[in-house]
């Protein structure tokens, strides 16, 4: 019997992995053999992960300290990642930020940190990993982490910023897949909806949003942990060969009314 998701022996670098979606994902990715490279700018819960990976899945983890706005950050964990593994098969641009505010009251630096991490910060990581890694080797597997809010607008909470960037990231990935499906590259992105996470549960967790989501989600509740694994699994698999610059909404129908 085939596992199409069997990763044993790859390496996986994922960014914003200090909790949430990227432990979630890592998580899925170490389910399946994969070693990983947590990457987030607080290097106590990167130990954390670290060692929580080892002890459940048994693979090799390298935690490294990195802030994706900076250049030389981002080059130097791709340089440390290649020294330790010799290799760098997936990557999974996950580090964001949200500014939450009326667009007539957001400020200039409020936006442009916005892009600085979720649209600037990817294509760091991605020119790096792409470069010293994935161009060589005529392989590899990328996957941007957007937002159904990269796909529509929204009238709950305003985040003009947080849309501009992630739809950035969307037509980003369209982008790098156009020029780097020639090298054995694949340039994905993932648009989740509303997920449960430590973050998001206590607003998540809310009579407001059980309405709210009855009213909007056609499966009408939140995406639960486990639930993005194998959307994640699929683009990082040797098996999506094929599949090249899309957009995957993983929102529960959110997008589709």
């Amino acid at each position: 019997m085939k596992n199409y998701f069997d990763l044993k022996g790859h390496v996986a670098i994922v960014t914003g992995c200090s909790g949430g979606l990227g432990v979630q994902m890592a998580k899925a990715l170490a389910n399946q053999g994969c070693n990983i490279v947590p990457i987030a700018r607080r290097m106590e819960k990167l130990e954390e992960v670290a060692a929580e990976l080892r002890e459940a899945y048994g693979v090799e983890v390298l935690p490294i300290r990195c802030d994706v706005t900076n250049t030389e950050m981002c080059d130097d964990v791709v340089r440390q990642t290649m020294e330790h593994f010799g290799r760098i098969d997936i990557l999974i641009n996950n580090a964001g930020t949200g500014a939450v505010a009326p667009a007539e009251d957001i400020t200039d630096e409020q936006f442009d940190n916005e892009m600085q991490i979720d649209l600037f910060g990817t294509f760091k990581m991605a020119r790096a990993v792409a470069k010293q890694a994935m161009i060589p080797a005529k392989y590899g597997r990328i996957i941007n982490i957007a937002s159904m809010y990269g796909m529509v607008g929204n009238k709950v909470a305003p985040c003009s910023p947080y849309h501009a960037a992630k739809g950035g990231v969307v037509n980003l990935s369209r982008g790098l897949a156009a020029e780097w499906g020639k090298y054995g590259i694949t340039v994905n992105t993932i648009c989740p909806g509303y997920f449960w996470t430590p973050l998001t549960k206590d607003m998540l967790e809310t009579e407001w949003f059980a309405n709210y989501a009855k009213s909007t989600i056609p499966v009408e509740r939140y995406g639960n942990e486990g639930e993005l694994d194998t959307a994640t699994l699929f683009l990082a698999s040797p098996a999506s060969a094929y599949v090249n610059g899309i957009a995957l909404p993983v929102d529960g129908g959110y997008t589709c009314v």
